[in-house]
Protein backbone atom coordinates (compact mmCIF):
# COMPACT_ATOMS: atom_id res chain seq x y z
CA UNK A 1 0.00 0.00 0.00
CA UNK A 2 2.93 2.57 1.30
CA UNK A 3 4.79 1.41 -2.40
CA UNK A 4 1.40 2.15 -4.38
CA UNK A 5 0.36 5.61 -2.65
CA UNK A 6 4.01 6.95 -2.90
CA UNK A 7 4.32 5.90 -6.49
CA UNK A 8 0.67 7.60 -7.28
CA UNK A 9 1.33 11.06 -5.19
CA UNK A 10 4.97 11.56 -6.56
CA UNK A 11 3.67 10.76 -10.31
CA UNK A 12 1.27 13.84 -9.61
CA UNK A 13 4.10 16.05 -8.19
CA UNK A 14 6.37 15.56 -11.08
CA UNK A 15 3.40 16.40 -13.68
CA UNK A 16 2.58 19.41 -11.74
CA UNK A 17 6.30 20.49 -11.36
CA UNK A 18 6.70 19.99 -15.10
CA UNK A 19 4.11 22.96 -15.51
CA UNK A 20 5.40 24.45 -13.08
CA UNK A 21 8.61 25.43 -13.99
CA UNK A 22 8.47 25.53 -17.98
CA UNK A 23 11.39 23.80 -20.06
CA UNK A 24 12.06 26.81 -22.32
CA UNK A 25 12.78 30.59 -22.18
CA UNK A 26 13.10 33.11 -24.32
CA UNK A 27 15.56 34.79 -22.47
CA UNK A 28 16.82 32.54 -19.86
CA UNK A 29 17.12 29.00 -21.58
CA UNK A 30 20.16 27.96 -19.27
CA UNK A 31 18.76 29.08 -15.70
CA UNK A 32 15.71 26.85 -16.80
CA UNK A 33 17.51 23.80 -17.47
CA UNK A 34 19.99 23.86 -14.35
CA UNK A 35 16.68 24.36 -12.24
CA UNK A 36 14.59 21.34 -14.14
CA UNK A 37 17.99 19.60 -13.78
CA UNK A 38 17.89 18.99 -10.58
CA UNK A 39 14.15 19.17 -9.75
CA UNK A 40 13.62 16.09 -12.05
CA UNK A 41 16.85 14.04 -11.00
CA UNK A 42 15.09 11.22 -9.36
CA UNK A 43 13.98 12.78 -5.71
CA UNK A 44 11.23 10.58 -3.98
CA UNK A 45 9.15 13.98 -3.41
CA UNK A 46 8.85 12.54 0.60
CA UNK A 47 8.14 16.14 1.80
CA UNK A 48 5.00 16.62 -1.13
CA UNK A 49 4.17 13.26 0.02
CA UNK A 50 4.08 14.17 4.07
CA UNK A 51 1.94 16.96 3.38
CA UNK A 52 -0.66 15.07 1.41
CA UNK A 53 -0.42 11.94 3.32
CA UNK A 54 -1.36 14.77 6.51
CA UNK A 55 -3.83 16.15 4.72
CA UNK A 56 -5.44 12.31 4.44
CA UNK A 57 -5.14 11.79 8.03
CA UNK A 58 -7.08 14.68 8.78
CA UNK A 59 -9.84 13.20 6.25
CA UNK A 60 -9.39 15.46 3.58
CA UNK A 61 -7.89 14.43 0.10
CA UNK A 62 -4.24 15.11 -0.10
CA UNK A 63 -3.87 15.69 -3.82
CA UNK A 64 -6.17 18.96 -3.52
CA UNK A 65 -2.87 20.59 -2.59
CA UNK A 66 -1.10 19.52 -5.07
CA UNK A 67 0.31 23.40 -5.52
CA UNK A 68 1.46 23.31 -2.15
CA UNK A 69 2.58 20.20 -1.95
CA UNK A 70 4.80 20.98 -4.84
CA UNK A 71 6.33 24.55 -3.45
CA UNK A 72 7.95 22.49 -0.31
CA UNK A 73 9.54 20.20 -3.34
CA UNK A 74 11.36 23.18 -4.74
CA UNK A 75 12.80 24.37 -1.75
CA UNK A 76 14.35 21.10 -0.79
CA UNK A 77 15.79 21.18 -4.30
CA UNK A 78 17.30 24.58 -3.68
CA UNK A 79 18.89 23.66 -0.69
CA UNK A 80 20.23 20.57 -1.92
CA UNK A 81 21.74 22.89 -5.51
CA UNK A 82 22.98 25.18 -2.33
CA UNK A 83 24.15 22.58 0.28
CA UNK A 84 26.53 20.68 -2.26
CA UNK A 85 28.32 23.98 -3.76
CA UNK A 86 31.99 24.06 -3.20
CA UNK A 87 31.60 26.46 -0.29
CA UNK A 88 29.61 24.18 1.36
CA UNK A 89 29.66 20.42 1.77
CA UNK A 90 31.45 20.39 -1.32
CA UNK A 91 30.13 17.76 -3.30
CA UNK A 92 30.48 16.16 -6.52
CA UNK A 93 27.31 13.44 -6.94
CA UNK A 94 23.55 13.59 -5.59
CA UNK A 95 20.95 10.98 -6.62
CA UNK A 96 24.10 8.99 -8.46
CA UNK A 97 24.54 12.40 -10.80
CA UNK A 98 27.05 14.97 -10.76
CA UNK A 99 25.19 18.05 -9.09
CA UNK A 100 24.09 20.98 -10.46
CA UNK A 101 27.45 23.19 -10.09
CA UNK A 102 29.36 20.47 -12.01
CA UNK A 103 27.09 20.61 -15.01
CA UNK A 104 26.21 24.59 -14.81
CA UNK A 105 28.72 26.22 -12.91
CA UNK A 106 28.55 27.60 -9.36
CA UNK A 107 27.15 31.35 -10.40
CA UNK A 108 24.01 29.67 -12.17
CA UNK A 109 23.65 26.82 -9.62
CA UNK A 110 23.36 29.45 -7.35
CA UNK A 111 21.14 31.45 -9.67
CA UNK A 112 18.47 28.31 -9.58
CA UNK A 113 18.79 27.65 -6.28
CA UNK A 114 17.56 31.45 -5.72
CA UNK A 115 15.13 30.81 -8.30
CA UNK A 116 13.34 27.48 -6.71
CA UNK A 117 13.15 29.39 -3.68
CA UNK A 118 11.51 32.28 -4.92
CA UNK A 119 8.88 30.43 -7.27
CA UNK A 120 7.85 27.95 -4.46
CA UNK A 121 5.89 30.71 -2.89
CA UNK A 122 4.59 31.96 -5.51
CA UNK A 123 3.11 27.85 -6.26
CA UNK A 124 2.48 27.81 -2.44
CA UNK A 125 -0.03 30.61 -2.85
CA UNK A 126 -1.52 29.88 -5.95
CA UNK A 127 -2.56 26.94 -4.63
CA UNK A 128 -6.62 27.01 -5.34
CA UNK A 129 -9.96 26.36 -3.47
CA UNK A 130 -8.09 27.09 -0.20
CA UNK A 131 -8.94 30.66 2.06
CA UNK A 132 -6.17 33.55 1.75
CA UNK A 133 -5.90 33.16 5.33
CA UNK A 134 -4.80 29.70 5.16
CA UNK A 135 -2.54 30.04 2.52
CA UNK A 136 -0.99 32.85 4.41
CA UNK A 137 -0.72 30.76 7.64
CA UNK A 138 0.96 27.74 5.45
CA UNK A 139 3.11 30.31 3.49
CA UNK A 140 4.36 31.77 7.39
CA UNK A 141 4.88 27.90 8.19
CA UNK A 142 7.30 26.82 5.19
CA UNK A 143 9.08 30.57 5.33
CA UNK A 144 9.59 29.78 8.81
CA UNK A 145 11.41 26.31 8.36
CA UNK A 146 13.52 27.30 5.72
CA UNK A 147 14.88 30.70 6.87
CA UNK A 148 17.46 31.34 9.61
CA UNK A 149 15.32 29.90 12.71
CA UNK A 150 15.16 26.41 10.14
CA UNK A 151 17.06 25.13 7.70
CA UNK A 152 19.31 27.87 6.70
CA UNK A 153 20.30 28.12 10.17
CA UNK A 154 20.82 24.51 10.70
CA UNK A 155 22.74 24.50 7.62
CA UNK A 156 25.03 27.32 9.04
CA UNK A 157 25.62 25.47 12.46
CA UNK A 158 26.68 22.80 10.60
CA UNK A 159 29.15 24.34 8.49
CA UNK A 160 30.50 26.56 11.53
CA UNK A 161 30.85 22.40 13.28
CA UNK A 162 32.90 20.69 11.00
CA UNK A 163 36.47 19.79 12.60
CA UNK A 164 35.05 20.57 15.94
CA UNK A 165 33.18 18.06 18.77
CA UNK A 166 29.53 19.08 19.15
CA UNK A 167 27.41 17.79 22.10
CA UNK A 168 24.45 15.65 21.20
CA UNK A 169 22.43 18.96 22.56
CA UNK A 170 23.38 21.02 19.83
CA UNK A 171 23.57 18.61 17.17
CA UNK A 172 19.48 17.99 17.77
CA UNK A 173 19.36 21.14 16.82
CA UNK A 174 21.30 21.62 13.77
CA UNK A 175 19.60 18.17 12.43
CA UNK A 176 15.80 19.62 13.88
CA UNK A 177 16.47 22.47 12.27
CA UNK A 178 18.74 21.70 8.89
CA UNK A 179 16.67 18.81 8.05
CA UNK A 180 13.55 18.36 10.90
CA UNK A 181 12.18 21.75 10.02
CA UNK A 182 11.35 21.35 6.79
CA UNK A 183 9.41 18.17 7.46
CA UNK A 184 7.37 19.59 10.40
CA UNK A 185 5.85 22.27 7.87
CA UNK A 186 5.10 20.11 5.59
CA UNK A 187 3.21 18.25 7.67
CA UNK A 188 1.78 20.73 9.69
CA UNK A 189 0.94 22.33 6.38
CA UNK A 190 -1.29 19.40 4.64
CA UNK A 191 -3.09 19.18 8.67
CA UNK A 192 -4.24 23.39 8.34
CA UNK A 193 -4.69 23.13 4.64
CA UNK A 194 -7.15 20.21 5.48
CA UNK A 195 -8.70 21.97 8.55
CA UNK A 196 -6.90 20.00 11.75
CA UNK A 197 -8.58 20.30 14.88
CA UNK A 198 -6.07 21.99 17.63
CA UNK A 199 -5.69 18.63 18.63
CA UNK A 200 -5.17 16.64 15.80
CA UNK A 201 -2.15 19.57 15.11
CA UNK A 202 -0.83 19.34 18.25
CA UNK A 203 -0.07 15.13 17.75
CA UNK A 204 0.80 15.63 13.75
CA UNK A 205 3.48 18.05 15.16
CA UNK A 206 4.82 16.13 17.76
CA UNK A 207 4.70 12.94 14.76
CA UNK A 208 6.63 15.38 12.35
CA UNK A 209 9.48 15.95 15.01
CA UNK A 210 9.75 12.45 15.87
CA UNK A 211 9.84 12.21 12.25
CA UNK A 212 12.37 14.26 11.01
CA UNK A 213 14.68 12.99 14.12
CA UNK A 214 14.47 9.06 12.95
CA UNK A 215 14.87 10.18 9.22
CA UNK A 216 18.31 12.36 10.31
CA UNK A 217 19.32 9.62 12.38
CA UNK A 218 18.84 6.98 9.88
CA UNK A 219 20.16 9.19 7.01
CA UNK A 220 23.57 9.62 9.36
CA UNK A 221 23.34 5.36 9.92
CA UNK A 222 23.82 5.19 6.16
CA UNK A 223 26.84 7.17 5.54
CA UNK A 224 28.29 4.47 7.32
CA UNK A 225 26.69 1.53 6.11
CA UNK A 226 25.26 2.38 3.00
CA UNK A 227 26.17 2.39 -0.36
CA UNK A 228 27.38 4.89 -3.21
CA UNK A 229 24.63 2.95 -5.77
CA UNK A 230 21.99 2.88 -3.05
CA UNK A 231 22.14 6.58 -1.29
CA UNK A 232 23.32 8.33 -4.94
CA UNK A 233 26.25 10.01 -3.27
CA UNK A 234 29.82 8.85 -1.91
CA UNK A 235 29.99 7.34 1.59
CA UNK A 236 32.19 8.35 4.65
CA UNK A 237 31.39 11.79 3.65
CA UNK A 238 30.21 13.16 7.61
CA UNK A 239 33.75 11.14 8.53
CA UNK A 240 35.89 13.09 5.64
CA UNK A 241 34.50 16.39 6.85
CA UNK A 242 35.03 15.81 10.25
CA UNK A 243 31.42 16.23 11.33
CA UNK A 244 29.96 14.75 14.38
CA UNK A 245 26.43 12.88 13.70
CA UNK A 246 24.54 10.48 15.92
CA UNK A 247 27.31 7.59 14.63
CA UNK A 248 30.13 9.18 16.11
CA UNK A 249 28.90 10.51 19.05
CA UNK A 250 26.18 7.42 20.52
CA UNK A 251 27.97 4.61 18.35
CA UNK A 252 26.07 2.81 15.25
CA UNK A 253 24.30 0.96 17.78
CA UNK A 254 22.99 3.58 19.49
CA UNK A 255 21.52 5.52 16.89
CA UNK A 256 19.89 2.33 15.81
CA UNK A 257 17.95 2.39 19.07
CA UNK A 258 17.56 6.05 19.12
CA UNK A 259 16.40 5.79 15.60
CA UNK A 260 13.75 2.99 17.10
CA UNK A 261 12.18 5.33 20.00
CA UNK A 262 11.84 8.02 17.75
CA UNK A 263 9.53 5.92 15.63
CA UNK A 264 7.71 4.89 18.87
CA UNK A 265 7.13 7.89 19.89
CA UNK A 266 5.88 9.16 16.19
CA UNK A 267 3.19 6.30 16.15
CA UNK A 268 1.98 6.40 19.71
CA UNK A 269 1.61 10.44 18.03
CA UNK A 270 -0.98 8.74 16.01
CA UNK A 271 -3.37 6.87 18.48
CA UNK A 272 -6.50 8.78 18.43
CA UNK A 273 -6.42 8.58 14.16
CA UNK A 274 -7.58 5.88 12.29
CA UNK A 275 -7.02 4.37 9.39
CA UNK A 276 -7.00 7.50 7.60
CA UNK A 277 -3.10 7.90 9.21
CA UNK A 278 -1.86 4.44 7.76
CA UNK A 279 0.52 6.11 5.21
CA UNK A 280 1.96 8.06 7.94
CA UNK A 281 2.86 4.76 9.98
CA UNK A 282 4.18 3.48 7.45
CA UNK A 283 6.17 6.15 6.22
CA UNK A 284 7.77 6.50 9.54
CA UNK A 285 8.22 2.09 10.19
CA UNK A 286 9.64 2.57 6.97
CA UNK A 287 12.41 4.48 8.30
CA UNK A 288 14.17 1.78 10.08
CA UNK A 289 14.73 -0.25 6.78
CA UNK A 290 15.48 2.32 3.91
CA UNK A 291 18.72 1.99 2.18
CA UNK A 292 18.63 5.59 0.18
Amino acid sequence: MLKQYCSEKAELVDASLKQLVPAEHAYAQVLFDSMRYSLFAGGKRLRPILLMAAADAVGAAGSNYLQAACSLEMIHTYSLIHDDLPAMDDDDYRRGKPTNHIVYGEGMAILAGDALLTAAFEVCLSQPGVQPAVLLEVAKEVARAAGAVGMVGGQAVDLLSEGKTLDAQTLQFMHQAKTGALFRASIRSGAILAGASAAQLENLTIYAEQFGLAFQITDDILDVVGTQEKIGKPVGSDVRNHKATYVTIYSLEGANQLAQQAVDRALASLQDFGSEADILRSLVKHLLNRDS
